[in-house]
């Protein structure tokens, strides 16, 4: 796995922050593309459910739709002018996604779908021979004057931002009620 981060200290000479790794198009890649993201925006100090939702539908359609065996996906994130951009590469270039109704009962068909309310932009860009480049723009919030900053791109929490804590798993049950006959 490669990845990149745009270090503190390069964020006021123009360097645009952001994130790429490739990863391989198995659910668990795309599931690791979701983790990575969340805990890139949150070093960033961005808001994170939109912008992972979007990553988690966009890798999973890299994993399902856009696998080719031995080649992996590669996802992409930045920020710039305000706006943070995902890319979602994948190496089946001839299957370009396309917005669809899906089935009231169907179990699959809505990711785009998700893609679409959440972002404020979307598209796709075809690359070289044989990749594809499916990207979403999320616009961030503007920080407030005056506020403590933290983060890479300067902090966009809003001043009245809640914190939810992290749920605790319940306690597992004794060892010796999960596994009978010892």
């Amino acid at each position: 796995m490669n990845q990149e981060t745009a270090a503190p200290e390069n964020q006021h000479d123009g360097h645009i922050p952001h994130f790429s790794v490739r990863l391989s198009p198995t659910p668990r890649g795309a599931r690791l593309a979701r983790l990575l993201t969340e805990q890139q925006l949150r070093t960033w100090g961005l808001p994170l459910e939109a912008p992972t939702q979007i990553v988690a539908e966009l890798a999973a359609n890299a994993a399902t739709h856009g696998r080719v065996p031995g080649r992996d996906f590669q996802l992409l994130l930045y920020v710039a002018g305000g706006t943070l951009r995902i890319e979602v590469t994948d190496t089946r270039g001839d299957r370009l996604p396309r917005l669809t109704t899906p089935a009231e009962d169907g179990e699959s068909g809505r990711g785009l779908l998700l893609v679409a309310a959440l972002a404020d932009r979307w598209g796709v860009t075809e690359g070289r021979h044989p990749r594809k480049t499916v990207w979403a723009e999320v616009a961030l919030p503007a920080p407030e004057p005056d506020v403590p900053r933290s983060g890479a791109t300067g902090g966009f929490f809003p001043r009245n931002h809640e914190v939810k804590e992290p749920r605790q798993a319940p306690p597992l049950p004794p060892a010796a009620s999960t596994h009978p006959g010892g």
